[in-house]
């Protein structure tokens, strides 16, 4: 093994894993896919590892490789971190934040933090990606992105929550949902009955319903499957039947009458919790500490 590691070369590497075949990585980084390959058994020479196992479909890492790709990971987090602080000495007047969300959180996010942090910090850039409850997760795990906003994660041992709040599964309806059963609630077979419009099983409240049939031993069949909370509430509001979202993520479609929230009488519904993510171990940024922080004391799905 080569007493020095070629710190460049890990890109490639980084960059085929990430993208999956070795010609992606060199699209996405401007050159030959030889050039790739090149890099990338210097790399594993150097390392005395092989870093790459080659099939059909493209690359993955193996174990060695994992771990490479993990230290690249955290030479990237120090980098942002140095950014950070120089960033804290002329005041914060440059940087960016990076948040990864669900689409429920859309509103709540634009209409508090965003005017808040804006008005605080005018210099600092904000990119805002929208993702399912995985693709959330992933990102974050990942670092592909410092904050994330999710509903109701599975467990992660490689995530953190730094604001959490139970939000209920609700039961979305139009302005004319007539229901012959006039108790507060609705049941799970009630519920049933009626026409279904859900996301897609990377959704953190599809994932819940496949639990409830699972408890319940019952069929919840959407006649309606999307990847768009916007589908969901036209869906609800066209009186084509319900759909199921926590309250803060329709809001503004509340307070307007335009749609209405039942509660859902099932333990798995009702103890759904909004999450505030970050990676274990991930050293914010001073900016997305701020962002943090105001996510937690401003938006509606933490209160």
């Amino acid at each position: 093994m080569a007493d020095n590691l070629t710190e460049s070369r890990i890109v490639y590497f980084f960059e085929a894993v990430r993208c999956g075949t070795i010609r992606a990585a060199a699209d996405w980084l401007n050159v030959a896919p030889s050039a790739v390959s090149r890099q990338i058994g210097l790399l594993e020479k150097e390392l005395d590892a092989t870093l790459v196992e080659r099939h059909a479909r493209g690359v993955k890492p193996t174990e060695a490789g994992e771990y490479l790709i993990e230290y690249f990971r955290e030479q990237l987090a120090h980098k942002d971190d140095l950014i950070s602080r120089l960033q804290e000495l002329r005041g914060l007047r440059t940087g960016h934040v990076s948040v990864v969300l669900g689409e429920g959180f859309v509103s709540d996010v634009l209409v508090g933090p965003m005017q808040q942090f804006g008005k605080l910090y005018p210099g600092i850039k904000v990119n805002l990606d929208l993702g399912s409850t995985n693709d959330v997760i992933r990102r974050i795990s990942e670092d592909e992105a410092e904050i994330g906003l999710v509903y109701n994660p599975p467990a992660e041992p490689k995530i953190v929550s730094r604001a959490f709040k139970q939000q209920p599964m609700m039961a979305i309806v139009g302005p004319h949902f007539r229901r012959s059963n006039k108790q507060k609630s609705i049941s799970i077979q009630e519920l049933a009955s009626y026409p279904l419009a859900a996301l897609h099983p990377t959704y953190g409240t599809r994932q819940m319903l496949q639990a409830v049939e699972f408890a319940e031993k019952i069929r919840l069949d959407p006649v309606v499957t999307t990847n768009s909370i916007s589908i969901l509430k036209q869906f609800a509001k066209s009186g084509l039947g319900l759909v199921m979202l926590p309250a803060f993520a329709v809001t503004t479609e509340l307070e307007a009458g335009e749609l209405h929230a039942i509660e859902i009488d099932h333990p798995i519904m009702l103890n759904a919790e909004a999450h505030l993510v970050t990676r274990v171990g991930r050293k914010l940024s001073v900016a997305s500490n701020k962002m943090l922080q105001i996510m937690s004391s401003q938006m509606r799905a933490f209160r």
